[in-house]
């Protein structure tokens, strides 16, 4: 497999330093200790870069997803299944004299689905029933950004906080003919100035997936994107006033969280757990999470279906938690925005 070696990390955006040494720590009962304790300097240093423009999410479709992945060791349904919501983000922010657009999560649902684990279950259970009868299709990346007023060239900037499932080549191009969207030539971009952030271990790892991550990624989708739609960042990484990049692996090994500073306070969109209730367990009112937060001591309920390392996923759970505000409807809540959201 060739592809874009990522040998330099493009460093466009300011490094923020303030978990640089919780990052360098192998030890995790140590690395947890050092992220509680970098937390009030980097909440106070956050807050003073000022505040995003605009964030607003999107729902893009629902799916069946395992509850033993989605609630972890808490699972409790005696459905196998419970429903996800993907959705988009839009973050704007004002810098250098004009306004910055990132799309955070523009899936394409419809390329997704070649995903192995997805094409398993399309296969278990049929294409109609597994997209039209147990999905739910709410709008398309294209759809919500017409409706509100945003045009194709405008957008600056594309992430994911991993690349599980993901297909960005309608959005970037490709540098070759692509047997199953454009057999006879490159595919032109549809967003033709926007880049993708993407975190440089995640994009090491395409080329040599390991066996337990096979079935979450499709790396031969990544060959033909041209070298210079892609900026790699390492660690935490400051976008503009108020928005960053915040690097939590563990649910991947290059996985990283948004991070927006709003009027309300400060929010996360995260796939580590799959909702709010995930991340206060202990408020929560499903039974089975307060019981298990009760038995365990744990703080967090990790979204669990890769697995790749789950010390560090529960401790960069707990980093988001401690980030970001409480709630100013339910303060026993912290102000998480699952971009992958269960309905619990």
């Amino acid at each position: 497999m060739k592809m874009v070696e990522s040998t330099e990390t493009v460093r466009q955006f300011e490094q923020v330093p303030h978990f640089e040494e919780a990052h360098q720590e192998a030890n995790p009962g140590k690395q947890l200790e050092k992220i509680k304790e970098a937390v009030p300097g980097f909440k106070t240093w956050f807050k003073e870069t000022g505040k995003a423009d605009a964030f607003h999410s999107f729902d893009l479709v629902t799916v069946p997803w395992k509850v033993k992945y989605g609630l972890w060791r808490a699972k409790w349904s005696p459905s196998p299944y419970l429903w996800f919501r993907n959705r988009m983000f839009v973050v704007q922010w004002e810098a250098e004299g004009r306004t910055w657009t990132l799309l955070n999560e523009p899936t394409e649902a419809e390329v997704s689905i070649e995903t192995p684990y997805f094409k398993s279950t399309v296969e278990k259970f049929g294409e109609f029933i597994s997209t039209k009868v147990v999905s739910t299709f709410h709008g398309t990346v294209e759809g919500y950004l017409e409706q509100i007023g945003l045009q194709p060239e405008d957008i600056d900037f594309i992430t994911y906080d991993h690349l599980h499932t993901q297909d960005i080549r309608r959005w970037v191009g490709t540098t070759k003919p692509q047997s199953d969207l454009s057999p006879n030539e490159a595919l032109k971009p549809y967003f033709p100035n926007a880049k993708l952030i993407v975190q440089k271990k995640e994009w090491d790892i395409l080329p040599y997936l390991h066996p337990l991550q096979d079935i979450w990624y499709q790396p031969e989708q990544y060959e033909d994107i041209p070298e210079d739609k892609l900026i790699f960042t390492e660690g935490d990484v400051l976008l503009g006033p108020g928005v960053m990049l915040m690097f939590t692996p563990g649910h991947t090994h290059g996985n990283h969280s948004l991070v927006v500073n709003t009027d309300t306070g400060i929010w996360v969109s995260s796939e580590n757990g799959i909702g709010a209730e995930c991340y206060a367990p202990e408020a929560s009112g499903v039974r089975a999470l307060r019981t298990y937060a009760r038995k365990t001591g744990f703080d967090v309920v990790i979204n669990g279906n890769t697995l790749e390392n789950t010390s560090r996923q529960y401790n960069s759970m707990v980093q988001e938690k401690l980030v970001v505000d409480p709630s100013k409807e339910n303060p026993k809540f912290p102000q998480v925005f699952a971009e992958e959201e269960g309905d619990i």
